[in-house]
Parts: structure tokens; C-alpha cells; sequence
């Protein structure tokens, strides 16, 4: 049976923003230094999958998503969608371009965080709604009026707020709005930036079904940006997790969860909180000093929080590879294999350390 090639691939996508320099770098002649927001991802999202895309704040998750659908541009790697170049840093005449990457940017959607600040206050649920339609085609009032009625609910909102403005919606509605406007122009991948953060549990799980619903009703792929665990463990097929702008661990969504293999994402799931009075007065023990993304030095970005840490790590930039005993998971980590069966408990603890493996013990790919 032949597999299908996925709708999105990226190849060693990079994002840096450029800093200016100061009157004492220019005079000592120092070049421009640049925060690497996104440096050298690698994914790919199938069709009809959701791919949740984990990590702390500042690691790059929502660059990332905007770099997809090209509200970015990327500084250097290759994008291809449906089999199309979107992007290629080596070959630029043969990414899509003009008119072309007008017509395709209804391919790909954005769901933003702020269901507030997203949304224009002046226009009304029509105007909003049909902007990506009106932006595509020329089409009259009354026309994107009809569409969108038909469109609202598909959402969960009646027709009869086509003439209402943000602010007569909760923070819900205008989430609905926005999944509304991104659904209006028939898209293939939706990107969901943080798409119930602003919202309380019980219309979160509103939100989360809808997308479930809709996913299944239009065979739609989702980029799910978030920080939360228990909205990727429903919603997601697989999982990636990242970390100063890199990927440590990407794998089926259950299997991660249950058994992670990289320190950073058994150090997450360790901070994730859960209803037992044992842990009430735990904490979450990986401290250390985050590294800055303002030219990064080498090795593995995690080392100087890494209990597992070893000169290896310091040295060497752990490349995302398979690791044995893992069907479908890739993992950037020197000692994988070592340390693959601590479980995220054991971060918990502050009087207690983790147990360590002995280095050497376990033969790593590539040592």
C-alpha cells in the first residue's frame, strides 16, 4: 500500500530576527546578532491529522505557525505543501510567488490566540466573516451576507448575528467568529494558535468538540499550538514538542504522554498539575537558567536545565533521530536510550534526584 505524501513538509525552517547594534558593537566592528526563533525544524502534517505542537512560552510554537502560513517569511529552509513549493531558500525561483501565493493562501488558515484583539471592532460578524471570501473573489453584500449565514452554524452561532460586533459576544463567540472567518474560504490546514487559552473549561470544551466535528465533517488538517496537555491528548493524532526554537520529541500523541523519552517533555508533563493531595506540595524541580535565543551556543539547547546532562550534551547538537523501541517517535537526545524509561515522577521531588544511568551503559547511535 503506497502512503499518501503529506500535505505540509518543512526542512530545516529557520526564523531569525535580526538585532540592531549598538554604537559600541559597530565601532569594535562587531557583526549583527539575531534571535533565532525557529532554527532548523523539520515536520511534516498529514492529511486529515492533527498535529499538536507543545512547548513553553518563547519557544517558538507560534512563529512557527505563522511561518506555515506565510505571515512570516522564513529566513533560510523549504516549505512544500500538497507537493507545491511554498518556500525555498536554495531555490527561490521555484517557490510560489505574486498572484500565485495570493490564490494559495486560502489553502491555509490561521485561528489567533487573542479572540479579542484579532477581531476588527468597527465591522460587523458578516463583514469579518467574509473578508477571506472578499479577498479571493469579487463577490456583492448580499452574496457573502448568504454565505456566511450559511457558514455560522457550522460554528455554533445563528444567522441572526450576522449584524452583531465583537464586543456583544463572549470570549467563546468571538472564538467562534474567528473559527467561522477561517472556515469561510474552504482551507485544507488550519492553524490553531492557542484557540482556547482565553476561555474558561467549560466553553473550551466547547471549542475542542466543534473542531473535532469539523475536522471530521471536512477531512481538515490542524496545527494545534498550545500549552494545553489535556486539549492535545483529545484533539491530537500526534504530538511535537518543542524548545527554543527546536523540536526535542515528536511521536503519537498517547505515546508521548504516557511514556516520554526527552528530559524536556518528561519535565512538562511533570508540571502538568493533577487533582492528588501526595502532590500538592511538589515542585517542579528542573531549574537551571533558560538559554537565550540571541545566538545560541552549541550543543543541546536543554543542557543547563538537564539533569541527565553530560560533556557530550554541552558539545554536540543532538540531531532528531528514531530511537529503538520507539515505533514513529524521533527524539533529540544523546542518551535516549539510557534515559528512556524515568519516568516524569521523578521530577517532582526536590529532595530527590532522578536516577541517573551510568553514561556508557547503553550504546547511543552515533557515540
Amino acid at each position: 500500500m503506497t502512503v499518501p505524501p503529506p500535505l505540509l513538509e518543512t526542512k530545516a525552517l529557520r526564523k531569525y530576527f535580526a538585532l540592531g547594534r549598538t554604537a559600541r558593537e559597530y565601532l569594535k566592528g562587531q557583526g549583527t546578532r539575531a534571535i533565532h526563533a525557529v532554527d532548523g525544524v523539520s515536520l511534516e502534517v498529514a492529511r486529515g491529522e492533527c498535529l499538536g505542537l507543545i512547548g513553553e512560552s518563547g519557544s517558538g510554537k507560534t512563529t512557527f505557525g505563522w511561518l506555515i502560513a506565510r505571515i512570516l517569511e522564513p529566513t533560510s529552509g523549504r516549505i512544500v505543501f500538497d507537493g507545491e513549493v511554498l518556500f525555498d531558500s536554495e531555490l527561490p525561483a521555484q517557490q510560489l510567488q505574486g498572484p500565485a501565493l495570493r490564490r494559495w493562501r486560502r489553502q491555509v488558515q490561521v485561528v489567533f490566540q487573542d479572540p479579542v484583539g484579532s477581531l476588527d471592532p468597527r465591522l460587523r460578524v458578516w463583514q469579518i466573516v467574509s473578508e477571506p471570501i472578499r479577498a479571493q473573489e469579487k463577490v456583492s453584500r448580499r452574496d457573502a451576507e448568504e454565505r456566511v449565514a450559511q457558514l455560522l452554524p457550522t460554528v455554533g452561532l445563528p444567522p441572526e448575528t450576522l449584524d452583531m460586533y465583537p464586543h456583544e459576544f463572549s470570549g467563546g463567540g468571538r472564538q467562534r467568529i474567528s473559527l467561522a472567518r477561517a472556515l469561510s474560504v474552504d482551507p485544507r490546514l488550519i492553524v490553531l494558535d492557542e484557540p482556547t487559552s482565553a476561555l474558561d473549561v467549560a466553553v473550551q470544551a466547547q471549542i475542542l468538540n466543534r473542531l473535532v466535528q469539523l475536522q471530521r465533517e471536512r477531512n481538515l488538517s490542524y496545527l494545534l499550538i498550545t500549552h494545553n496537555v489535556a486539549a492535545v491528548r483529545y484533539v491530537a493524532d500526534r504530538i511535537a514538542v518543542m524548545y527554543i526554537g527546536q523540536l526535542v520529541e515528536v511521536g503519537p500523541v498517547r505515546e508521548v504522554l504516557t511514556r516520554p523519552v526527552h528530559p524536556y517533555t518528561k519535565a512538562l508533563l511533570a508540571a502538568v498539575p493533577v487533582a492528588d493531595t501526595r502532590r500538592r506540595h511538589a515542585r517542579y524541580r528542573v531549574g537551571g537558567e533558560i538559554p537565550t535565543l540571541i545566538d545560541p551556543a552549541p550543543g543541546c539547547r536543554f543542557a543547563p536545565r538537564c539533569p541527565f546532562v553530560v560533556a557530550r550534551c554541552r558539545a554536540e547538537d543532538p540531531p532528531l533521530r528514531e530511537v529503538a523501541g520507539f515505533s514513529g517517535r524521533t527524539v533529540a537526545c544523546h542518551r535516549a536510550e539510557e534515559i528512556a524509561d524515568v519516568p516524569p515522577e521523578a521530577f517532582l521531588d526536590p529532595g530527590v534526584a532522578p536516577r541517573v544511568p551510568t553514561p556508557g551503559t547503553v550504546p547511543v547511535p552515533g557515540s
